[in-house]
């Protein structure tokens, strides 16, 4: 993640419901243009290429032609570089807090017992 730019178009394509829902379709496997067509079918195909379009500026989904088909990949390295910096630090502390309080629990219960 060079730039705080990357981060806000990041942000940005994770902030809408359906683009998060695209992504939790391509976590599966790679799915095709018309293949993500048809399990949105609320939405036209215009509006599923214009919410592709945002995923793939921000660099969670990458575009490979084969033929006349487009296969759609989600990359999730944007999001494990948005884990590491935010998520990871606070999950660590968090566990480190259990073991102290799981240490101090075992100290009372055995000058206690």
């Amino acid at each position: 993640m060079s730039n705080a730019g990357d981060l806000d178009r990041i942000f940005k394509a994770l902030a809408n419901c359906a683009r998060r829902a695209i992504c939790d379709e391509l976590k599966l496997r790679p799915l095709t243009t018309k293949q993500l067509c048809a399990g949105f079918p609320e939405l036209d195909r215009t509006t599923v290429m214009m919410h592709l379009r945002v995923l793939e500026e921000a660099g969670l989904v990458v575009p490979v032609r084969k033929g006349r088909e487009r296969f759609n990949y989600l990359d999730a390295m944007p999001i494990q570089s948005i884990h590491e910096r935010w998520i990871g630090p606070h999950a660590a502390q968090a566990a480190m807090g259990l073991h102290r309080l799981k240490d101090e629990l075992e100290k009372e219960k055995q000058t206690s017992g």
